[in-house]
């Protein structure tokens, strides 16, 4: 090899590690002008003596980096360390410089949805993942370059595409402050939008167009665009276009005129109506139960919305693990078949409940249900409780979507022990009823109820004015019917809307002879979010007996008050007229009424809160409700807001206390108290 080549090959090795100390050409890499190029050695030259010392290395002008520095090999962008006060900086143990820093951006404040822009930037920013740590200069121009490119990068995506985002630092009595100077310029808009073929919509194209939204002379956002593409998919689904193509967006940008268009070329096909429904995989039900299910006929017009619920109404019979839903055009299109494929769940489900009240005492209830035992969605539930008041065994079947969808068949047996100080009771009762009610996923604005009861029970309270207990048998037939409005906007905690529910229950009791009665009650409930962390709420509720007196009826038959679902600070049923004994005997007439505060706790990430309450009630052995002596009771409840719903313990006081009224009342239970 030739003296010259070597230099050559040098050359070519230094420009590929990046220094600045030789010029390379770019078609050999030898360098172009070689100061004093080394003779040519003869080929009889003396050999090398590997044992001599390496020649010193030439000065190539560049600082070796510091290994021992974090990032030294990094520009510093504008940050420069050596201008950090001592005051404000710290060393580690390797010799290098931390600094505590802040960060700010300048020129948004004529960006629309300045806002929204800037969380997005919190939640990607480095200097705001890494702010309350201290880092050397290099980490610190590592990280406000790379947050400079990210704003810059979501100005663009708002349509800004002249964005430019300069970083610097300043120094601050705290340390260092990061900024961000943003120029966002001129936003950019659309001067066309078109939307090739959606003419073949005919009557609907309009409605479609509008569906939409983007149109000439909106800001070029990328996130509006994909919104507007969404809804656009949705709607043509809607008016029944089943196999309806939105093809790839074409968005070209001019920068001298700041204008854009865009073109999303549209296939709406054919409108297509229902035809078959088809069941695959291991199914835990029939075809035709899945027909019960859908909200939709054969020859129906196609709706995408009713595929969806199709899909949320198998997932909440809880039989169903994973369904895979596809449409299967058929005649060209004009007809789709729903093939489902669906795999089972886990049949069986074990669930127990603990709770404690004052009067109440400590409940535990727990329960075994097999939900597919009666083919299809016919579940079968074994229940038990055992607390220090009531004790009960019972087998309930449910018959979920029976005959019709959203509609529910119960049917219970069961056995039971309750002993309060208003009664002592054991209860034998078949019943049966139809339902419609509301659940975690479909949150229904009517329910209602109609049904059957018969039950015998033999019962230990008062029966007439001296109060003094007897046990009698009572033999009792029932038709409650119920009815609720539901405007709320969560089951176990809402923050805003109202509840209205009425209950009636004809009865024919059989004691001594035959005589009918009827019992009536009616509630109503209010919340409204006074902010984000405080929700004003109330209720009120009424009932009366009518047709019987209050010491012909049963004692577990009349309506009594106190206790955490009714007034707080008194004990479970404590309210109204006593015997002798102190003991309540229930009444006829029934009105009550609460009001209390939500209040979240931020202190301690939302998950905490507290709720200050003041109740009222009174209870009467007369049909009037209200009429009887008005009771008041004031306390505050906790309240841990669980991915499940919040578990509430209520500690009352009880304003105008009655001889046997404990000094306080407490309550554990989940969910609010209405």
């Amino acid at each position: 090899m030739t003296g010259r080549g070597s230099v050559g090959w040098a050359a070519r090795l230094l420009c590929g590690a990046g220094t600045l100390a030789l010029a390379c050409s770019p078609a050999t890499g030898q360098t172009a002008a070689p100061p004093t190029p080394a003779p040519a050695q003869p080929p009889d030259a003396a050999e090398l003596d590997p044992s001599a010392p390496l020649a010193p290395m030439p000065d190539l002008g560049v600082d070796w980096p510091d290994l021992k520095a974090k990032d030294s090999n990094l520009p510093s962008a504008t940050a420069q360390p050596a201008r950090v006060e001592p005051a404000t900086s710290s060393a580690t143990s390797d010799g290098t410089s931390q600094v505590r820093y802040s960060w700010a951006i300048e020129g948004l404040s004529g960006v629309s949805d300045a806002e929204g822009l800037l969380k997005s930037f919190k939640a990607q920013s480095a200097l705001e993942t890494d702010r309350k740590k201290a880092a050397n200069a290099a980490q610190i121009a590592r990280r406000s370059s790379a947050d400079a490119d990210l704003l810059a990068q979501l100005l663009r995506s708002q349509g800004y595409y002249d964005a430019v985002v300069e970083p610097r630092s300043d120094r601050s009595a705290d340390g260092l402050q990061v900024v961000l100077a943003a120029d966002p310029g001129e936003q950019y808009r659309f001067a066309s939008v078109e939307l090739p073929g959606l003419s073949a919509a005919g009557a609907d194209a309009e409605k479609l167009r509008n569906a939409f939204g983007v149109k000439a002379g909106d800001p070029v956002v990328a996130q509006d665009v994909i919104d507007a593409g969404a809804a656009l998919t949705n709607a043509l689904g809607q008016q029944g276009f089943a196999t309806a193509e939105v093809g790839e967006q074409q968005v070209e940008i001019n920068h001298q005129t700041r204008l854009a268009t865009l073109i999303l070329p549209v296939n709406t096909g054919p409108v297509a109506r229902f035809g078959n429904i088809r069941v695959s995989g291991n199914p835990p039900f029939s075809t035709q139960h899945l027909g019960i299910i859908a909200r939709f006929k054969r020859g129906d017009v196609y709706e995408r919305s009713k595929i969806d619920d199709l899909r949320r109404a198998l997932i909440a019979t809880s039989l169903v693990a994973s369904s895979d839903i596809q449409l299967v055009p058929v005649n060209g299109g004009r007809t789709v078949d729903v093939a489902v494929r669906l795999e089972p769940a886990p049949r069986h489900t074990i669930a127990g409940e603990l709770g404690y009240g004052t009067g109440q005492g400590i409940r535990a209830e727990v329960s075994w249900t097999d939900r597919n035992f009666f083919n299809p969605e016919g579940a079968l539930t074994l229940r038990g409780v055992a607390g220090t008041k009531e004790q009960l065994a019972a087998v309930q079947f449910r018959r979920s979507n029976f005959l019709q969808r959203d509609q529910v068949l119960n049917l219970l047996a069961s056995a039971g022990h309750q002993k309060f100080d208003a009664y002592e009771a054991k209860t034998v009762q078949l019943s049966g009823n139809i339902e419609r009610q509301s659940n975690f996923i479909w949150h229904k604005k009517w329910a209602w109820s109609y049904g059957a009861q018969i039950l015998g029970t033999d019962e230990l309270g008062a029966f007439d004015r001296t109060g003094i207990k007897q046990t009698r048998k009572f033999l009792i037939g029932a038709l409650p019917l119920s009815l609720g409005f539901d405007e709320s906007d969560s089951l176990l905690d809402p923050t805003r809307g109202f509840r209205l529910s009425g209950f009636l229950s004809p009865e024919l009791s059989a004691h001594g002879g035959e005589f009918p009665y009827a019992r009536v009650q009616i509630d109503a409930s209010t919340y409204h979010r006074v902010s984000d962390q405080v929700v004003a709420a109330g209720r009120i509720r009424v009932g009366t007996i009518v047709g019987a007196s209050a010491f012909d009826i049963a004692p577990s038959r009349r309506f009594y008050a106190g206790g955490g679902g009714s007034v707080r600070g008194y004990g479970y049923q404590q309210l109204g007229p006593k015997d002798a004994d102190g003991d309540p005997i229930g009444g006829r007439g029934l009105a009550e009424f609460a009001l209390e505060a939500r209040i979240r706790l931020n202190q301690f990430g939302g998950n905490w809160g507290v709720v200050p309450f003041f109740d009222g009630g009174s209870l009467t052995t007369k049909t009037i409700p209200g009429s009887g002596m008005w009771r008041f009771g004031a306390g505050v409840g906790a309240r841990y807001y669980s991915s499940f719903g919040p578990i509430r313990i209520d500690l009352g006081v009880p304003l105008n206390r009655q001889k046997g009224d404990g000094p306080v009342a407490v309550t554990v239970s989940l969910g609010q108290a209405f």
